[in-house]
């Protein structure tokens, strides 16, 4: 099956590098901080992409001297970086989009997660980021969307869009794999990304003159830049 419910486990993953002295982030460790102050639920039929975030979002930091450290789902905050984190001036930054789906059984699924979730560490290798457990990190994911679930639409045309974001975080000017890195997570209720609905016709033009991909760039990563 495709699909799968946020209430499910997953087995553990495993990744083609690793970074000592910890395989990657352990959702048994996660720790909760819930806003006190949280937001209206927006109308479904008023979404705009992308301009509408949640209360919460899931953080997970990384140093090569101490590994992963514990999750934390938190109020939805702006991040302060240093002026020469190595996402800002090498793009060491990738990201993912996935969604949360409410079904007429009011139930909340996710399409094919674990997918995301292979590119995410595909696109981490490719950026020199450290390799973290799959099915951990999903399982942190379930965690802040059971937290979030009322803001998942009661809609045949809205979502809960779902933005995994891994960014190098490395206060330097020199080009090496970063020694500090930032995992996060954050989530808004979105409706079509396009005009007119998921169903309607969408002109494309296909440019010969840009290339998204070619052998031995980064076109199976999902890469900043």
């Amino acid at each position: 099956c495709y699909w799968s419910q946020i209430g499910m486990n997953w087995g553990r993953g495993e990744g083609p590098h690793a970074w000592p002295p910890r395989r990657g982030p352990q959702a048994s460790e996660l720790e909760v901080e819930r806003s006190r102050s949280p937001k209206a639920k927006p109308d479904p039929r008023e979404l705009v992409f992308g301009q509408i975030f949640t209360d919460h979002m899931l953080t997970i930091e990384w140093t090569q001297g101490s590994g992963w450290g514990r999750p934390r789902i938190r109020p939805f905050q702006d991040l302060s970086l240093h002026p020469a984190s190595s996402a800002l001036h090498y793009a060491v930054e990738l990201f993912e989009g996935m969604k949360a789906f409410r079904g007429s059984d009011d139930k909340i699924r996710l399409f094919r997660p674990e997918l995301n979730m292979e590119r995410m560490e595909r696109s981490a290798e490719r950026v020199c980021l450290p390799a973290f457990d799959r099915s951990e990190l999903l399982e942190c994911i379930r965690a802040l969307l059971r937290l979030e679930q009322e803001w998942v639409p009661r809609s045949d045309s809205a979502s809960l869009y779902i933005r995994p974001t891994f960014i190098g975080t490395e206060p330097s000017l020199g080009v090496a794999p970063p020694g500090r890195a930032l995992l996060f997570v954050i989530l808004c209720p979105v409706g079509p990304y396009f005009p007119g609905g998921h169903f309607s016709p969408v002109g494309l033009l296909a440019d010969p003159t840009y290339t998204r991909a070619w052998p031995g760039g980064a076109g199976h990563c999902k890469l900043g830049g």
